[in-house]
């Protein structure tokens, strides 16, 4: 009896759906063709790409920030650098400033 009960709903419930009638298409209000988004999304998408933009310069400004500050710390450290090898080695002369070449005898000693 179960059995003849869940065969007949098996069967019979595909068919009552095919045999249900489907609402028909409502007659369109608009066009879907001309639907636009109007002002109201024109003002949005513009709001958003300005944001975009005023974003896109800030990192920008930012990165170029970050760069600068390492050129400077890298300067300074090897200005430290040479600092401390004058320091350790007092006769020797700067590596900015070349050494002066002797004087030319003209072979008259006095």
């Amino acid at each position: 009896m179960i059995a003849r009960a869940l065969l007949q709903t098996i069967v019979e419930s595909p068919l009552r759906a095919a045999a249900t009638p489907t609402p028909s298409p409502s007659p369109a209000q608009f066009d879907p063709d001309t639907v636009t988004p109007g002002l109201v999304g024109f003002g949005i998408t513009f709001l958003i790409a300005v944001a975009v933009v005023l974003l896109i310069i800030d990192m920008v400004r930012r990165i170029r920030r970050v760069r600068y500050r390492d050129e400077i710390r890298q300067l300074l450290d090897e200005e430290q650098l040479r600092e401390l090898d004058q320091d350790a080695d007092p006769g020797s002369r700067p590596d900015d400033d070349p050494p002066v070449p002797p004087a030319p005898s003209t072979g008259k000693d006095s």
